[in-house]
């Protein structure tokens, strides 16, 4: 039977329709992959993180599934290889996950606690050690948290350069503890004279009761830093990406780690965090070679 060009062009219509709506169900995940930093152990950050979890699944309708990596650049190297779609990073782990991963910062949270969406670093030590300035650290022992932490090494580091400070050379031993809840017992323990973390973290553990705020002396503090943002892999598709942003600035009134009540998610962009890429530069840091 000899088809009419109307006949031909319904069925040719109706089939790249269906086409369409078949490549769109398989581009859009039906889970969601988020990935987290570990600025304390992956049990704890999955508890702190997971009715935040739970209402993106529920606003999302997405399953969620959570994961933590033993150090920054496993969650980066998991979104380069595309095991995750989203993931909460720090600062400087974000810019380097944009030069190796094709990572891209799309949201970042506001706490109802400071109503901003900037932190501080800080140099710590225990107040009964008499430590009470940078230039009394000279020759003793010293913990950054990793290499890839804003907080926790970059900015720390730069401020050290930049007052005349070579940690390489001012402290006897500088080693990385791989989180800033590390950090901050290390101190508490003597297990190091110095170390860096960020603010809210350490305010956080003397909320919860870990340590007292009497024990510490704050030494140095840093410029604001643009604080943790979210992020997708730039190739998860444009209709998971909408429904991720739209779930994450609809979620508010619950506890998001240690920075406190959440007051949603604002948009963000890549152009926020060029205070840390310049950063970097005074470091003469190679993003590209340091994953």
């Amino acid at each position: 039977m000899k088809m009419t060009r109307l006949a031909w062009i319904k069925v040719t219509c109706a089939t790249a329709l269906s086409i369409t709506a078949f490549s769109s169900a398989i581009a859009q995940p039906a889970e969601l992959r988020v990935g987290l930093i570990p600025s304390e152990d992956a049990q704890a950050m999955i508890r702190a993180s997971q009715q935040i979890m739970d209402q993106l699944a529920e606003k999302s309708g997405m399953k969620v599934r959570p994961f933590v990596a033993n150090d920054y650049n496993g969650v980066i190297e998991a979104l380069r290889s595309g095991k995750l779609d989203i993931a909460y990073l720090g600062p400087f782990s974000y810019v380097l996950a944009s030069e190796v991963a094709n990572a891209e910062a799309f949201a970042v949270a506001v706490t109802k606690k400071t109503g901003t969406s900037s932190y501080q670093s800080l140099l710590i030590t225990r107040k009964d050690s008499g430590l009470d300035s940078v230039a009394k650290l000279k020759g003793k022992t010293f913990s950054f948290v990793d290499p890839s932490s804003a907080s926790g090494h970059l900015f720390p580091k730069a401020g050290l350069l930049a007052e005349g400070y070579d940690p390489d050379l001012y402290f006897s031993r500088v080693i990385f503890s791989g989180s800033h809840d590390a950090n901050i017992m290390a101190v508490a323990n003597g297990k190091v004279d110095g170390a860096a973390v960020a603010d809210r973290i350490l305010a956080s553990a003397i909320a919860k009761g870990v340590v007292k705020a009497d024990d510490f002396q704050v030494v140095w503090r840093s410029q604001p830093i643009p604080e943790s943002p979210m992020v997708w892999r730039k190739s998860l598709d444009a209709a998971t990406k909408q429904k991720v942003a739209a779930a994450l600035a609809d979620i508010k009134d619950l506890p998001w780690g240690d920075q406190g009540v959440l007051n949603g998610f604002a948009p963000t962009n890549d152009q926020a965090y060029d205070v840390v890429r310049q950063t970097a530069r005074s470091l003469k840091l190679d993003l590209g070679r340091m994953k």
